[in-house]
Formats: structure tokens, sequence, C-alpha cells
């Protein structure tokens, strides 16, 4: 059963604030939409005429080079906007948005959220600092495919995993996000045999273990070191 568009919208952080009224209007123009894994939010190319939110679940931006390669640019979460930047500068989706799991999404028309962006400045602000953030990220995913060794930049992301979404315990700390190794290797500019490598040696070794839900880093101290170099 889909929820309520309302109630998905106190789930999300950018708003959350709004003031009654103000949730209410957004409510009148949005849908919530429902992705199943493997499902394109949007494709790369598609006219950005609609802003999404990620209520639950989670997605993955990619891009498909002229070589063929996949590049993973960013995994998104709950609260986090998809294609925010296409929408604000009205051009089309620059990359291509996928559901890694069943996945909720607000989609909100660009002209009732523009309109409700001009009357509450602390929306605008909000989204302005996701915006950022997303540069930021891309930013640093643009050296994470370029910069280091691939070992150094494996450690790193699981490093930022863990502190993201890492739930500790007893054996270590886990993750609870399912990568496959070509997904891996998309996120770090490598190949899949890379990916295999370094996972079987690190699963030997205790560093990080393999879960059919997802990772569970066991030796956090050797991935610092690791991240280190």
């Amino acid at each position: 059963m889909t929820p309520n568009v309302e109630d998905l919208l106190l789930e999300v952080a950018l708003y959350r604030r709004l003031s009654e009224e103000d949730r209410v209007h957004l409510a009148s123009a949005a849908t919530v939409e429902r992705f199943a894994k493997g499902e394109a939010v949007f494709h790369e190319g598609e006219a950005a005429r609609d802003f999404f939110t990620l209520a639950r679940g989670r997605v993955k931006v990619f891009k498909i080079m002229p070589n063929g390669r996949v590049v993973i640019l960013e995994i998104l979460g709950p609260s986090d906007p998809v294609g925010a930047v296409a929408v604000y500068e009205e051009v089309a989706f620059p990359a291509t948005a996928e559901a890694m799991e069943e996945t909720l999404c607000i989609r909100i028309p660009k002209q009732p959220f523009f309109q409700l962006l001009e009357s509450r400045p602390s929306l605008a602000r909000g989204l302005l600092k996701a915006m950022t953030h997303r540069i930021v990220v891309l930013a640093n995913r643009f050296a994470d495919h370029t910069v280091g060794k691939v070992d150094t930049r494996f450690s790193r992301l699981f490093l930022k995993l863990a502190g993201e979404m890492g739930q500790p315990g007893d054996e270590g700390i886990f993750i609870p996000m399912t990568l496959t190794r070509q997904e891996l290797a998309d996120l770090m500019g490598t190949t899949v045999e890379t990916a295999i490598r370094i996972m079987s040696r690190w699963g030997k070794e205790g560093v990080v273990q393999t879960d059919r839900n997802g990772f569970l880093v066991t030796d956090r101290q050797a991935l610092e070191q690791i991240a280190a170099d």
C-alpha cells in the first residue's frame, strides 16, 4: 500500500519544517511514485519537468560513457533530492537515476514547486544546501575515480558508508546496503575483476565481509590504514 503524500512529506527533511498550510498546498500538487528495483526514475537526456525527492529506498545516479563504460556518480537515500540541479536550471537530466531497491519518491511538477520556493525562503535555503552538497559529492566522486590506488579508494568508500549508515554490533559495523561487484567497480572507476579481487582478499583477511543484506566492516582500523596510503 502506497503511503499518503502528506505523511511522506513529514518523513523528508527538506519539507518537515513547512507550515501545515504550505505542506497541504504542496501535497495537492505532489504525487507518490513507487519504483521497483532496477526501474529508472528518469533517463539521461529526458526533459527535467518534475522535482523528485527520495522518501524511502535508494537510487544510484550513473552515466554511460562513450566507450560504453558505466560510471556511478552517486548513491542517494531518504530525504535526498534527485536531479534537482537539472530541474532548477531547466535543462535535460544529465544522468540516469535507477532504483537500487523498492523506492518511494515524492514527485512535484516544477511550476508549483518554484512558486513554493518563492514564498518559503527556508525551503529555498534547504534546497540550495542540498544542491551544494551534491556538487561537493560529485567533485569528491571525480577524485575517487582518478586519484590514489584502487585499494585506497575502496577503503574510503566503505569508511564513508560506515559513517553515514553503519550499524555498530559485536562483530563490527554493518552497512545495510547491497552492492554488486559490478556496482562497486562502477563507483570506483575500475574493473569488476579488480573489485572481485579486493573484496575477496578483504574477506579472507577479515577486513570487510560481504553479507546478503550488505557489508560488515570487521576491521575498521585496517580500513583507516589503507585509506591513509
